[in-house]
């Protein structure tokens, strides 16, 4: 489906029943293929991890249940999903009847692989759970507090460089990655963290790229895997992992993750959402 026949950026009426139709899934080979994925697809790993503030049913004595979920899409889905049609969707379940979580999560997990075209993982969490938030993502350095002589805010991968010196294994981190919605125009943030072996990244110059995203138009995941090609591409490192932790937009934050390796993850919540 064309991404202007996409419920973003238009009025719509909130489903009063469940209606898994509402999903509208987005291609991912096209942006690939402009970051130099000749095939259009992810070769390395990942997942997209959403997390979902504002989820309700009903019980079956009728009285209302909430939960937020944690939704994980593998890298290697052909398709994302389209923000406000996931929201819409999930608010279409507001007036429907489940037996229990468990019931809820199979049958989100059920629509979502399906609009995908890959296994997606749905686990619903209770909304007493403590505060798993931390500010800065433990064991990362922030790199914000570096004195840039020359900023841009178009977007410039060029400014990515190593220096010279031994091989290095870090882990950084930038509270100031914004993007603009491609569709919408609304601003997206980010705390982008970045972990790789390889030759010494300049601070500098990953700090003036990260910044060039400002007025950059683009889904996260894209930005995300734009930052992680340009890096592989720029700086040969041996080992790469490239997360961003999206803010809330509409009850959801979007935190997709690209890795070399196999075992990595969005790791904890941060305070900003």
């Amino acid at each position: 489906m064309a991404l202007n026949e996409a419920p973003l950026g238009k009025t719509s009426e909130y489903p009063d029943r469940y209606n898994p139709e509402l999903l509208f899934p987005v291609a991912r080979d096209e942006n690939r293929r402009r970051i130099g994925l000749a095939d259009g697809r992810w070769p390395w790993f990942g997942e997209d991890l959403w997390q979902a503030w504002e989820v309700s049913w009903l019980r079956a004595d009728g009285v209302p249940a909430v939960a937020w979920a944690e939704i994980r899409f593998p890298a290697a889905s052909p398709s994302i999903i389209e923000s406000k049609s996931l929201k819409l969707y999930l608010n279409s379940l507001n007036q429907a009847v489940f037996t229990s979580p468990e019931q809820v999560a199979e049958v989100v997990t059920r629509d979502l692989s399906s609009a995908s075209g890959a296994a997606v993982q749905v686990t619903m969490l209770s909304v007493d759970e403590g505060d798993r938030a931390e500010g800065r993502p433990t064991g990362f350095d922030l790199i914000d507090g570096e004195t840039l002589g020359d900023v841009t805010y178009h977007y410039a991968p060029e400014s990515l460089a190593t220096e010279a010196g031994d091989i290095v294994t870090e882990s950084l981190c930038s509270h100031l990655l914004k993007s603009n919605c491609p569709v919408t125009g609304q601003p997206d943030w980010a705390t982008l963290m970045i972990r790789y072996s390889g030759p010494k990244i300049s601070r500098k110059g990953l700090l003036r790229y990260v910044v060039s995203f400002r007025q950059k138009q683009d889904f996260h995941e894209h930005c995300v895997e734009t930052v992680f090609t340009d890096i592989m591409s720029r700086c040969a490192p041996e080992k790469l992992f490239v997360c961003a932790r999206y803010t809330r937009r509409g009850g959801l934050d979007i935190n997709p993750w690209r890795s070399t390796e196999p075992g990595d993850g969005a790791g904890a919540r941060l305070i900003r959402q």
